[in-house]
């Protein structure tokens, strides 16, 4: 419990002390975290809260840089889209508020902030679904080059459990320290896996609400665009569950 609210506090400060400034303190350059408030373990509750939403516990362990990669590249991958660019998301990107696992899903969420946004104009309705759908096919490839290469690393851990049981001896706290670390990695890639399928339900039900609210020959391009990501969702998280079960 110390050690959590020592977490806490380290990260709160910077983070409250910049809110005092002002919103445009809390983001730099197109919505991104200013460079000042970011820190290397910024998105370590994602792998805490995905093993905590299946009842399971987090390891003691710090995350290796692989799994820290694992943490930062699935932020994108769960956060909300109409909420990287908020002035406060620098909150959420720490895990204080933000995506959930197991939260309840609302497929028209994104549909309401889109058709907010961009009521003037249907076209840039339309560029915004295509962009963040683009956006996720994207970032797909390098999430699960990375967790292939966790699982793997996951593996070779579990293996090497019974050489240091029978040489230097191994206590139960670091037995369970590394079991609860292979469930905790398993946890953030089953999440993504979720969460894609949920984003890509949101983006078609967008998608369907603008054909027959602000009929436009982009539609076209956007029904190709949330065809491909579905395509590649399915493809990825298949190899992703294949890679799992094998290690």
């Amino acid at each position: 419990m110390r050690a959590r609210l020592s977490r806490f506090l380290a990260a709160a400060a910077p983070l409250a002390g910049a809110a005092l400034l002002g919103g445009c303190a809390l983001n730099g350059d197109f919505g991104r975290v200013r460079p000042s408030l970011v820190r290397d373990d910024m998105h370590d509750w994602v792998g805490r809260d995905a093993v905590r939403g299946i009842g399971g516990r987090p390891s003691e362990f710090r995350p290796t840089d692989e799994e820290r990669e694992l943490r930062d590249l699935a932020y994108a991958l769960i956060a909300p889209p109409y909420d990287r660019n908020r002035w406060d998301a620098v909150f959420a990107e720490y895990g204080f508020a933000g995506p959930r696992p197991g939260a309840p899903f609302d497929r028209t969420a994104y549909w309401r902030r889109l058709y907010a946004n961009d009521r003037r104009s249907e076209s840039s309705s339309y560029a915004q679904l295509v962009t963040d759908a683009r956006n996720d096919v994207a970032r797909l490839e390098p999430f699960f080059a990375t967790a292939a290469r966790v699982v793997d690393m996951d593996r070779r851990r579990v293996q090497s459990l019974g050489y240091v049981a029978a040489g230097s001896g191994l206590s139960e706290a670091e037995d369970d320290s590394v079991r609860n670390r292979v469930i905790e990695n398993t946890a953030v890639i089953e999440w993504v896996c979720a969460s894609l399928v949920e984003r890509a339900q949101s983006y078609r039900f967008a998608l369907e609400r603008l054909v027959i609210s602000a009929p436009s020959a982009s539609a076209t391009e956007a029904e190709r665009s949330l065809t491909l990501l579905q395509a590649r969702i399915e493809v990825y998280c298949a190899r992703g569950h294949a890679v799992i079960a094998k290690g």
